[in-house]
């Protein structure tokens, strides 16, 4: 038995069961044995690959938009250039790398990543030795007086949820229990939730419908920067549009995993609810929620894709035309992954969206 799980059922026992976000939390961010404290979880050797580190183009077509943005807002002499939870560093570095050819941008753009793990902050500082960006542990300490142009790429599903499983009384919470030696599953008593008053219009018994507290104040604090001083910020995640299932899953060594199997060992996602994330951005203009898939197509990633492939033959274009195909093909990443941006409300809507 692990040492965080041995925790795990020892607290329990003592205090009782403990919501999902209260799991999710310790099994990511436990400062000695949460998953994201004590290793790097990306690529071939991690647990997941991420869409920066499939290709470069992704990484590439955002830079671009962001400058695009930039250009479209009048070219301000000064931002804040934001990502938070940047993994490796590579699509920052890709970002960097695509808008080096913009006039003015790179003289504006100060970096800024919203990274807790110091596993992860080591890798990122190797991967952009070129520049110095700054480090925060939340986004409540990014500069708060210029524009801020932000990228989350797979942030949101790595928040702590809860669950809640539609009952004829109300709404049970779905829990974390014992059973013996072993994490399991469990009901609390149903109870009427005025939170959640409004969707027993379009759920039955037996429902399960997630919230993502911890989703709000992070959209809060980016809008009321946008809507005070300009910018943008880009969402990309996996999800849709109002919550309804049970998204909760873990990923071990690039495999499924039972969500309670391996605590502090596996990666725990869910599905973001994008109608959540754009409900609490107030003050400022969202996009409407857009395939990647169709937004990368529209930024131009098939053309980046040609240029790229006139350089390359074999394993290597096999490669190129594999990725390719997983960022924007409806039957991968190109409708599971979702897209938002929030803007001012004076400003023009940003390239790529449905309208």
């Amino acid at each position: 038995m692990s040492d965080l799980k041995a925790q795990l059922i020892r607290r329990i026992a003592a205090t009782g069961p403990i919501t999902v976000a209260e799991y999710m939390a310790e099994c990511l961010l436990h400062p000695t044995l949460g998953y994201y404290s004590t290793r790097d979880p990306f690529g071939a050797a991690g647990d997941f690959t991420t869409a920066p580190e499939i290709s470069q183009m992704f990484g590439e077509m955002i830079g671009l938009w962001l400058a695009q943005t930039w250009l479209d807002q009048g070219r301000p002499a000064a931002l804040t250039l934001a990502e938070p939870g940047p993994g490796r560093g590579t699509l920052m570095a890709d970002i960097l790398r695509a808008t080096r050819g913009v006039p003015g941008f790179h003289d504006a753009a100060e970096v800024h990543l919203i990274e807790a793990s110091a596993t992860l902050r080591d890798v990122q500082r190797d991967r952009l030795s070129d520049i110095t960006p700054t480090w925060h542990d939340d986004l409540c300490t990014l500069p708060d007086d210029r524009p801020l142009y932000l990228v989350a790429n797979e942030f949101f599903d790595a928040l702590p949820i809860r669950q809640f499983q539609r009952a004829e009384g109300g709404w049970s919470e779905v829990q974390v229990g014992t059973d013996g030696n072993e994490l399991q599953f469990v009901l609390a008593a149903p109870l009427p939730l005025g939170a959640l008053e409004h969707r027993l219009a379009d759920t039955k018994p037996g429902d399960i419908v997630e919230t993502c507290a911890a989703a709000i104040a992070p959209v809060q604090e980016i809008a009321a920067r946008i809507a005070s001083h300009g910018g943008t910020a880009l969402f990309i995640d996996y999800g849709g549009w109002h919550s309804l299932g049970d998204t909760l899953q873990a990923l071990r060594n690039h495999q499924p995993d039972p969500p309670l199997a391996h605590p502090g060992a596996a990666d725990l996602t869910a599905h973001v609810d994008f109608e959540a994330l754009a409900h609490a951005a107030t003050g400022v203009a969202t996009t409407k929620m857009t395939g990647q898939g169709a937004f990368l197509e529209r930024l131009g990633i098939t053309a980046r894709a040609q240029a790229l492939a006139a350089n390359l033959q074999g394993q290597a274009l096999d490669n190129h035309i594999a990725a390719h195909r997983r960022l924007t093909h409806p039957q991968e990443m190109g409708t599971l992954f979702k897209t938002l941006a929030l803007y001012p409300t004076d400003a023009p809507q940003p390239p790529g969206f449905d309208q």
